[in-house]
C-alpha cells in the first residue's frame, strides 16, 4: 500500500509541476485531470468503514473515468457550447455533480456542498419560484452540460486556479515544511523575540507569522507551531487560556500573510484581473499590522502576569540560527528574484523555488543528511503536498458549481440588488451586513471557499457603492476569517485549547482581545483606502498603517492593558478614532 501511495502522490506532483513547464495545454485537459489526481486522496485515503471504502472505491472509478473521459474528448466537447448529446453524457455530468458533491463532503463535511446542492435545486426547478427570485429556466441539457462539460462549472476559471497557481504553491509550501525550514522558523524566532518580556509568547507570534506565509493555514499552524510554543510557555507559568489564545490568533494570520493567504491570493487574481504581486503589496501592510496589533496585547499581557522571557539554554545558538534560517531564506530568494527580478510568472518562480527546497531535503543543520532522511522527507512532502493540493480542489470546484449556477441563473445579480436595497443605497450598511453574512458563512466553510461565495454576491453591490474591486476582496475575505477565533465555531481555538487542556470559550474570548485587529483592519481599508496602495502610493500606505497601528495599539490597550473602566472607555475611543477619522469628519 505505502508504494502505492508513494506513486500516486508523485504523479499529482509531477503533473502540476509538468503543466507548468510544458506550455499551453487545454483547460478541457488540465483542469478534469487535475480532479482525477485529486479524488483517490480525498474519496480512499482515511476512510473508515465497510460502506465508506467500498462506495469511495466506486466513486474513484467513475469520478477519475468521467474526468478522463472529457479530457481525452476535449476537442468534440469544445463544439457543442455546453451542450449535453445523448444518454452518456447525461450519465457523465450526473456522475461528475455526485463526485464533486461527494468529494467535498468527505473533505471538509456537509455545509459546503449542501449550498452547492441548494444552488443546483434552485437550477433546476427555480423557474418555479414566483417573483423576482425566480428564472426563466434553462434547458437540463444545457444546464448540466454548462456545468460540467464546458468551461462554465466544474471546469470555469475558478479551478483553473487551483490547478495552475494554488496547487504549485502548496507543493512549495509542502517541500518547505518535509525539510528543516520550519525550524528556521522557530529560531529566528526565538533569537529574535525570546530574551523579552513574555518572550515565549511573542515568539509564536513571529514563528506563525512566518511559518503561515507558507502554510497558508490555521490549522496547520496552530499544530506545527503550538507542538513547540505551547508547552514553553506553560513550562514558564503562562495562564492557559492565554498560551492557547496566544497560538491560536497568530497562527490565523498565517491566511493573510503572504505570500499564499490560505490560497485566497491566488482566487483572488481570478476574480479580480490585478496581477499577483499587485495583490501581495496590498495586502501586506494590513498583515503586518495584524501581528503588530497581537504583540501589543501580548506585551499587555506579559505586564499584568509579569511572564518571563525564555531561558538561555531554550533560545537557540547564533549558529543554529544561521543555518537553518538558510533552509528557507534559499527557496525564499529563489522565489522572489524570479518574480520581481527575472519577472517570471509566479508559478514559474514558485516552481524553481520547489527544486531549489528539494536540493535541501538531503540537508540538515549538520551539513549533508543520510540518504534514508532525505528520502523520508522527500516523502513526506509528496505525501502532504498531494493531500493538501487534493483538499483545495475538492472546495474549488465545488465552490465553482455555485459560482456556476449564480452565473447561468442571474441569481447573484438579484442578491446584488437585495444587498443594495436592504442597505438603502449606503455603503456602510452594506459593508456590515456582507461582514455578517462572511462571519456565518465562515463558520461552517473554510475560508477560501466563504470568501468565493461572499464576493461573488456580495462583491458586486460593493463595488457599485463606490470601493475599488480590490478594497472589496479583501474587505470579504478579512471576514471570511472570523472564525478561526470567533465563537461559536472557531477551529484554530478549538485546536489550541485541545493541545493545552483548556476551556476553549475562556481560551476563545482572550483570542478575540487579543486578535481585535482582525475586526477593526478590513474596515479601515475601506475608511483608508491608502492602506492597501503600497505599490502606487508608498509613502501614503505607510502613513496610512502608521495611523491604524496607532489606533489598535490604543484599541489593544483599552481592551487588555488597563484595569480601570473609564480609562478602558477614553482609550478605546480614542483608538477608534484614529482609525476611522476619515468616516468620521465625513
Amino acid at each position: 500500500m505505502r508504494p502505492l501511495i508513494i506513486a500516486a502522490a508523485l504523479c499529482l506532483v509531477t503533473f502540476h509541476l509538468a503543466l507548468i513547464f510544458s506550455g499551453l495545454v487545454p483547460n478541457l485537459v488540465s483542469r478534469p485531470l487535475h480532479l482525477a489526481l485529486a479524488l483517490p486522496w480525498i474519496l480512499l485515503a482515511a476512510q473508515q468503514g465497510l460502506l465508506a471504502r467500498t462506495s469511495g472505491i466506486i466513486l474513484t472509478v467513475l469520478g477519475i473515468g468521467a474526468c478522463v473521459w472529457v479530457a481525452v474528448s476535449h476537442d468534440r466537447l469544445s463544439d457543442q457550447y455546453g451542450f449535453l448529446e445523448g444518454s452518456f453524457q447525461l450519465a457523465i455530468a450526473v456522475i461528475l455533480i455526485v463526485v464533486v458533491l461527494e468529494s467535498a463532503r468527505r473533505a471538509i463535511g456537509l455545509p459546503l456542498p449542501l449550498v452547492a446542492l441548494l444552488a443546483l435545486l434552485y437550477g433546476l426547478f427555480g423557474q418555479h419560484i414566483p417573483g423576482e427570485f425566480g428564472h426563466s429556466g434553462t434547458p437540463l441539457a444545457s444546464f448540466l452540460g454548462t456545468l460540467t462539460i464546458a468551461e462554465g462549472g466544474i471546469w470555469g476559471s475558478l479551478t483553473g486556479v487551483s490547478v495552475n497557481v494554488v496547487a504549485i504553491f502548496v507543493i512549495f509550501g509542502a517541500v518547505l515544511n518535509a525539510g528543516e525550514a520550519g525550524q528556521g522558523f522557530m529560531n529566528i524566532a526565538s533569537a529574535a523575540a525570546g530574551r523579552l518580556k513574555g518572550g515565549a509568547a511573542k515568539v509564536s507570534v513571529l514563528s506563525s507569522a512566518l511559518f503561515g506565509s507558507i502554510s497558508g493555514s490555521a490549522s496547520a499552524n496552530v499544530a506545527s507551531t503550538g507542538a513547540i510554543t505551547l508547552p514553553a510557555m506553560t513550562r514558564l507559568g503562562y495562564p492557559k487560556r492565554l498560551a492557547a489564545a496566544v497560538e491560536a490568533v497568530a497562527s490565523s494570520g498565517g491566511q493573510i500573510m503572504p505570500p499564499l493567504m490560505g490560497a485566497g491570493a491566488f482566487v483572488m487574481v481570478e476574480l479580480t484581473g490585478v496581477p499577483y504581486t499587485s495583490i501581495m503589496a496590498a495586502a501586506l501592510l494590513p498583515a503586518l499590522l495584524y501581528f503588530v496589533a497581537v504583540w501589543i496585547g501580548v506585551n499587555a499581557y506579559a505586564n499584568h502576569h509579569d511572564l518571563a522571557g525564555l531561558t538561555e539554554k531554550d533560545r537557540p545558538s547564533g549558529r543554529d540560527v544561521l543555518v537553518t534560517s538558510c533552509f528557507f531564506m534559499i527557496p525564499f530568494t529563489v522565489l522572489l528574484i524570479g518574480m520581481f527580478w527575472v519577472q517570471y510568472t509566479p508559478q514559474y518562480s514558485a516552481s524553481m523555488a520547489i527544486l531549489a527546497s528539494f536540493l535541501l531535503l538531503f540537508f540538515n543543520a549538520r551539513g549533508i543528511g543520510t540518504g534514508k532522511e532525505g528520502l523520508a522527507r522527500v516523502e513526506r512532502a509528496l505525501v502532504n503536498a498531494a493531500r493538501q493540493v487534493s483538499m483545495i480542489a475538492a472546495i474549488i470546484v465545488c465552490a465553482s458549481i455555485i459560482i456556476g449556477v449564480l452565473s447561468i441563473t442571474g441569481l447573484g445579480v438579484k442578491i446584488t440588488s437585495l444587498i443594495l436595497s436592504g442597505s438603502g443605497g449606503l455603503l456602510w450598511p452594506s459593508l456590515f451586513l456582507t461582514a455578517l453574512a462572511c462571519m456565518v458563512l465562515g463558520m461552517e466553510v473554510p475560508t477560501t471557499a466563504a470568501y468565493v461565495i461572499c464576493v461573488s454576491v456580495a462583491g458586486p453591490a460593493l463595488i457599485q457603492l463606490g470601493l475599488e474591486p480590490l478594497q472589496a476582496h479583501l474587505f470579504v475575505f478579512w471576514f471570511a476569517l472570523l472564525s478561526t477565533i470567533t465563537p461559536p465555531v472557531c477551529g484554530a481555538v478549538f485546536i489550541a485549547a485541545g493541545m493545552i487542556n483548556e476551556n476553549w470559550l475562556k481560551v476563545a474570548l482572550t483570542a478575540m482581545a487579543l486578535g481585535i485587529g482582525l475586526y477593526i483592519i478590513p474596515l479601515a481599508m475601506i475608511a483608508n483606502p491608502s492602506l492597501i496602495r503600497l505599490e502606487g502610493d508608498t509613502m501614503g500606505a505607510i502613513f496610512a498603517a502608521l495611523q491604524t497601528g496607532l489606533g489598535l495599539g490604543l484599541i489593544s490597550y483599552a481592551l487588555i492593558g488597563f484595569k480601570n473602566p473609564a480609562l478602558r472607555i477614553v482609550t478605546g475611543v480614542a483608538g477608534l478614532a484614529v482609525v476611522f477619522w476619515r468616516v468620521m469628519i465625513g
